[in-house]
């Protein structure tokens, strides 16, 4: 028997433009379910929202998400704020995704291009456990952490 994780992210409004973004940023291909696919009619508020999205690449990269129904704040749901202090990771959020890879250079392809528009919260760069690790907040409130797992 096998047991495959996916995170489910929860989004307000945005899911659609994250789920688009992931993919840019890892490949793989990308469904998306509109509620007005699943019978909500075409017209009414948040038909046009995600009900089921998902990426899925060939390099095991799986991530799936969705709009809550009537959020349209534009912020994932359960989203905080995550910050470095003396020497620690302090946040108030509920998950972090966390992705490794056993190469630096894959590593510093995706978080070049999770980093446009997000907030770093520790730089990409070795450290005691790894030959790189890295965690910030992308523009959808999402925090990563990245770490080389060789």
């Amino acid at each position: 028997m096998t047991i495959q994780t996916t995170t489910h992210l929860n989004f307000r409004g945005d899911a659609r433009a994250a789920l688009e973004f992931y993919q840019s940023v890892f490949g793989g291909h990308l469904v998306v379910n509109t509620y007005a696919d699943f019978g909500m009619p075409a017209g009414a508020p948040g038909a046009d929202k995600v009900v089921f999205g998902l990426v899925a690449a060939d390099n095991g990269f799986r991530i799936m998400g969705y709009d809550v129904p009537g959020r349209t704040e534009g912020a994932i749901t359960g989203g905080g704020s995550t910050r470095r202090e003396n020497g620690t990771t302090v946040t108030d959020q509920a998950l972090f995704v966390s992705i490794g890879s056993d190469s630096l250079d894959e590593l510093r392809g995706h978080w070049d291009a999770l980093a446009v528009d997000a907030v770093v919260v520790e730089p990409l760069a070795a450290s005691a456990w790894s030959a790189g690790f890295g965690m910030l907040t992308d523009r959808f409130g999402v925090t990563w952490s990245v770490s080389v797992t060789a």
